[in-house]
């Protein structure tokens, strides 16, 4: 192709889910907590499904010469491997929710065994929160010096710019109550699922209705 095969929908999406399987393998290899190799695996899979239905045609010709920058290249690679670390973070959550109510309804089954413990799924939880947060900071910082070059200016009320900054704002907001505040626990983890939630409209809802971020 000429360039690194990320640029479009189809191609940004199977790197997602490519590395999200290849991060499922890894784990498996080091601990043993059967539930989140499977919903990593779902998540992975569906994202794979929704790229198939997602353009994947040659890139523009008037797009061509502005998706060769490295900048850009930068800015897709960091927020893609960030949106990773993000959904291992999520399936981290999700078993302490499920194993949080399953427990809360006296629901006691060999399954819990495969959940992993809490403070296991909490601080991993965490851990993968700490390591995607920066790395979309510094992904949203090269997609702005980039749009500053190449447009001169930059859209700030743009649908897309104002989501990636939510979803900063709502992570932010998660690693300062475990950080600062020290929480814990599982209205901590709540809110972990919910910035999840607000990564989802950035990624598939804001797309559409961005006149900026017009390859998404």
């Amino acid at each position: 192709m000429g360039r690194f095969p990320i640029v479009t929908p189809f191609e940004g999406l199977f790197f997602y889910a490519w590395s999200l399987v290849t991060i499922s393998l890894v784990i498996n290899l080091k601990f043993k907590v059967d539930f989140l190799i499977l919903v990593m695996n779902v998540v992975g899979f569906s994202m794979m499904t929704i790229s198939l239905f997602k353009p994947h045609t040659e890139v523009p010709a008037y797009l061509a010469s502005m998706l060769q920058s490295e900048l850009l290249v930068l800015h897709i690679s960091f927020i893609l491997i960030s949106y990773t670390a993000f959904t291992l973070s999520f399936s981290f959550s999700v078993l302490y929710v499920l194993q949080h109510q399953m427990l809360k309804k006296k629901k006691w089954s060999k399954r819990l065994e495969r959940f992993g413990s809490f403070p296991f799924l909490e601080r991993f939880s965490f851990l993968t929160v700490s390591v995607g947060f920066p790395l979309m900071l510094i992904g949203v910082i090269f997609g702005f010096v980039w749009a500053s070059v190449e447009n001169d200016t930059l859209p700030w009320f743009d649908v897309k710019i104002i989501t990636s900054i939510l979803t900063l704002i709502v992570y932010g907001a998660y690693l300062y109550q475990r950080v600062v505040n020290y929480k814990r626990g599982y209205q901590t983890i709540l809110l972990n699922v919910g910035a999840f939630l607000v990564l989802l409209i950035n990624y598939f809802l804001s797309g559409q209705y961005s006149s900026f971020h017009i390859w998404t």
